[in-house]
């Protein structure tokens, strides 16, 4: 007799969802939103039970499907994908953000549940107002860098080079829940606007921890920065 814990029960449906994925992709059968979830978070728990870093599995996963393997507007819907993956040193989680790429073919439009399509006159200005500048911005990392929407840019990954006292304070002018990935060696200009509301900012790399107004608050940032061999300061 086997018997299996709840956690167990749910990797053999995944694995189930996953198998069922990989089937239909051979078959040349482009995938819909759970099967390509399913393959993805699955292939990520291979790979650790394989051996592989944390990094490479993220980086591998991000680049394991394109909207070519895809039914129309499932890319959209899949933001992210998370995995309680088993390595030997124990469970981590692995985070994918926007893990599935543009592929060779031309996307097909698709409907969104809830979206509102306006007339192709009507423009959305996002962070309209804000006080907004204009920097280039280069990975000289190895690996893809993900930033997400409301990031503070001065704390992002010390492999991307920038003019990083000059984000301080300051977000992606990008729509909220979205982002921008940055590959390994090419150049990518981007907008930047200033933290609203209560201007405070806590977590991300630690540099700041605290209202981003205080007089001291970028001195102290810049200085734990270059502790911790961030560039461009």
């Amino acid at each position: 007799m086997m018997n299996l814990t709840p956690t167990e029960i749910d990797r053999l449906l995944l694995f189930q969802a996953a198998a069922f994925a990989r089937r239909n992709r051979e078959h040349g059968i482009r995938l819909s939103q759970p099967e390509a979830v399913a393959l993805i978070a699955d292939q990520a728990m291979l790979w650790a039970r394989q051996g592989l870093a944390h990094e490479d599995i993220v980086d591998r996963a991000g680049r394991l499907l394109s909207t070519d393997d895809v039914m129309p507007g499932v890319a959209d819907m899949v933001g992210v994908v998370s995995a309680e993956c088993s390595f030997a040193e124990g469970t981590k989680l692995v985070v994918v953000f926007d893990p599935i790429g543009p592929g060779d073919l031309p996307i097909e439009p698709a409907p969104k549940a809830g979206e509102i399509i306006t007339p192709p006159a009507a423009v959305v200005e996002t962070g309209a107002g804000r006080d907004r500048i204009t920097i280039d911005v280069v990975n000289t990392g190895d690996r893809d860098v993900q930033v997400r929407s409301h990031t503070h840019f001065f704390e992002v990954n010390r492999a991307l080079r920038f003019p990083r006292r000059r984000a301080f304070g300051r977000r992606l002018d990008v729509p909220s829940g979205t982002g921008v990935r940055f590959e390994p060696g090419v150049a990518k200009t981007v907008d930047l606007i200033p933290f609203a509301g209560e201007r405070a900012v806590f977590g991300f790399a630690g540099l700041v921890d605290g209202p981003l107004d205080d007089p001291a608050a970028e001195r102290r940032a810049a200085e734990r920065a270059h502790e911790r061999g961030y560039l461009d300061l």
